[in-house]
């Protein structure tokens, strides 16, 4: 039986055409938009559709209420950061293995924090809108992405591939989710990441092969 929250996570049209998908991608930036300016109570689908020239009818036709538009714009979010993964994997495939960790922790910022206000404000209701099925599923995507890169490595590795990954990923969420925590993550961004870079470095050097202990 599907669920009323699994029901929300689909909008009610596909946008398939080029003009339909512009007016999408309009009503999730003016939602992380609103969001911001007003936060989740007083965020409204009047509102949204204001901020993005369209009519309430309009924005009806792609996403049934609030719940419905919150989850598009973190699932939006969340895709960004996949993406940026997805490209470092490409891109990295066969290079030393740590080499691949800072160019993975570099993309994983860069797309998680390139808008620090929005990333704050959907981590901030991602427990309301069952953000946690969202990230799932993309963390499942870039667990596969990343431990198909590190099985490329040219060292090659002493453990499971997967389970690199998932240690890697693990370390970049839990800085990230610490970083949206804090009062002024511009303020520690270079500090974190850099200690994130040192504690990953350390970890990927116990995972190729022939490491001396």
């Amino acid at each position: 039986m599907t669920t009323a929250t699994q029901t929300t996570l689909q909008p009610r049209k596909k946008p398939l055409q080029a003009r339909s998908a512009a007016t999408v991608e309009a009503i999730l930036e003016a939602t992380i938009q609103v969001l911001v300016a007003v936060g989740k109570e007083r965020l409204t689908t009047t509102l949204v559709a204001q901020r993005a020239g369209v009519s309430v009818g309009t924005l009806y036709q792609y996403f049934p209420n609030k719940t419905s538009l919150l989850q598009a714009a973190l699932k939006s979010h969340m895709t960004e950061v996949s993406e940026s993964i997805n490209r470092t994997c490409t891109e990295h495939r066969g290079q030393p293995l740590l080499a691949m960790g800072t160019a993975l922790l570099d993309a994983y910022l860069a797309a998680k924090m390139k808008s620090v206000q929005a990333s704050a404000s959907l981590y901030a209701v991602s427990s309301d809108i069952d953000g946690a099925a969202i990230a799932k599923a993309a963390g499942l995507r870039s667990l596969r992405r990343v431990s198909e890169l590190f099985a490329t490595a040219r060292e090659g590795l002493n453990k499971d591939p997967e389970i690199v990954a998932s240690m890697v990923i693990a370390a970049f969420n839990g800085t990230s989710r610490r970083l949206l925590e804090s009062k002024s993550p511009e303020k520690q961004f270079a500090t974190l990441r850099n200690e994130l870079d040192v504690m990953v470095q350390a970890y990927l050097a116990t995972c190729v092969e022939n490491t001396k202990r």
